[in-house]
Order: C-alpha cells, then structure tokens, then sequence
C-alpha cells in the first residue's frame, strides 16, 4: 500500500509519497494559498495527483495533517491557526475533490504517529509527542494510532496551565486562548525568550540563550534552568495522568542538548510515583515527522 502524506502549513503545503516499505518515494511543496479556503483545496488536490502520477499505476491513500481538528460536533474545522479553514468540512471536500476517503489529523497528532511508526519511540505501545516551537502542541499514540478523544483536543496539552507555579509564575502571562499560564505561554520558543527578557532586560533570539548558557554566563543559564524546571513540571502531569512508554520532542526547542541530560532528573522529582525513568528522546525525523505522520494515519490493513 503506497501512501501520501500531506502536512498543510500557514505559508507552504508539503506532500510525500511513502512506498510498501515506508521508504520515501518522493516529496513536493507548494505555496499555502492564504485566506483562500476554495484554494487550498485544490491545492492539495494537485499536490496529491502530482506524487500519485510518480506512485504508478494505482490509487495510494491520503491523510492530512492540518493545524487544528474537524469538530465531531459539527464535522467541520476548529482551533486552526490557518483561520480561513475554520468553519469548513474540509475532509469531505478533500474526499469529494479526491474521488478516495481521507483521512485528517491534527498536525501535532501526526507527529506523534510518526515518531511511534519508524522514529524515536518505534515500536513503544503508549506515545506523548509534543512540539515546543513557535507554540506548543501534544499528540498521544496508542497502539500505534492517535488518541483523538470525544472532543478531538487528546494532546492540547499546551492549554494546561503550568502545574506548581511558584509566586513570581503566578498567574502568568496572558495567552491567546483567553486564559493565563498556560504552558504554551512558558515553554514554547519565544515565550522562553521573552521570560529571560522580562528577567535580565536583554532581548536575545533563544538559540543565543542557549549559546550564552553552554557557555557559561550565568543569566542565560539561570532562565535555561527555569525553563527546564517548568518543561519538567509540564511533562509531570502528563505522566501522573498518562504515564507514556516514551515521550518524544520536537520543533525548535528540541534541540537543546541540555533538555536531555537534565529533565530526567527533574521530571522524577515531581512525579508520583517512586521513580521514573520515562525515556525523553529527540524526533528522529524533525522536521518531517508532521508530513510522514499524515502518511502513516493509513496502516496496514486498513480498508
């Protein structure tokens, strides 16, 4: 069963076409048409015909990963981030533009089904994925499938808000969902940036933080530390609530090296339980784990 993959992002579409083994085939990008709903459509329409044509003769399956999720309530689109898909039944009109059932995903679930499929946490039965960029997002995998829950939100774990907050964390910043403290809010990459902002004064990008804590300069390394205190106290819950075999990171937080020596001994200090070992490992396939988990929604042995 040759599979396609769609990751539909704010300012680009991005499809890859997986064969029998899961290799990758081939892979295209396209311009996101924003603000035009009609457009995206079928935009995706000919990014899937342009992989299928390189697939050969036969009909490969379609999953989607978008940022937000299809509402069971309605059948129609919410929580995304790319507004002109809101209010819309987006998987059926894939599937009338298609001429094929397909199948869609919250873009952070698709992450977290890659990784559980041929990534970091391959072969583990209980998955938390979760991306720590620009924002903040999670995905459960059991069994190798997302947990989509009765409210399609399983995984919005950024929209807790951060457990134990001392008194200078309270009540936080305000986020944009109307609340405050969310996690989101204190350990995505700018919110990093801006808590060692509202600390020190100086207005630095995080990749240069985290240059100046490695290096030894002790603000830097006292906001990196607190980051990683609130990062621990985030994942906390998730295992007292979930207790996942692994917990996979990625986006652009992801790549601080400290995260893996220090969380570790930090999530067990706030978890209940007598220890805690839960492996907390880097994606594997960064970048593309969003575009191969929308392949990966079609398992073998689906109809």
């Amino acid at each position: 069963m040759a599979r396609i993959g769609i990751d539909l992002g704010g300012t680009k579409i991005e499809g890859i076409l997986l064969g029998e083994d899961g290799a990758e085939r081939a892979r295209r990008r396209v311009p996101t048409p924003r603000g035009d709903y009609a457009g995206t459509v079928a935009a995706i329409n000919g990014l899937v015909r342009a992989l299928e044509a390189e697939a050969g003769p036969r009909t490969c399956t379609v999953g989607v990963g978008i940022p937000g999720v299809v509402s069971p309530r309605t059948g129609l689109v919410k929580n995304a981030n790319s507004t002109w898909l809101i209010g819309h039944p987006l998987d059926k009109d894939l599937e009338r533009a298609l001429g094929r059932p397909v199948r869609l995903e919250n873009d952070a679930n698709c992450f977290a089904v890659s990784e559980a499929t041929d990534g970091a946490a391959a072969g583990a039965h209980t998955v938390f994925g979760i991306i720590i960029g620009t924002g903040c997002g999670g995905g459960i995998v059991v069994g190798g499938r997302a947990l989509v829950g009765r409210h399609a939100i399983s995984g919005e774990w950024g929209h807790n808000p951060l457990p134990w907050p001392t008194r200078d964390e309270w009540p936080g910043p305000d986020c944009f969902c109307g609340r405050r403290g969310c996690l989101e809010r204190w350990v995505s990459g700018p919110a990093f940036a801006e808590d060692h902002r509202r600390t020190t004064g100086e207005d630095l990008a995080t990749a240069e933080i985290v240059a100046r804590a490695e290096a030894g300069d002790p603000a830097a390394s006292a906001s990196l530390d607190r980051y990683v205190d609130r990062l621990a106290r985030g994942l906390a819950g998730v295992v007292n609530l979930l207790d996942p075999d692994v917990v996979v990171l990625g986006g652009g937080m992801s790549n601080v090296a400290r995260l893996y020596r220090d969380l570790p001994a930090r999530l067990s200090a706030w978890c209940f339980s007598d220890g805690v070992d839960t492996p907390i490992l880097q994606a594997r396939h960064g970048d593309s784990s969003g575009v191969r988990g929308a392949a990966w929604l079609w398992q073998p042995g689906d109809s």
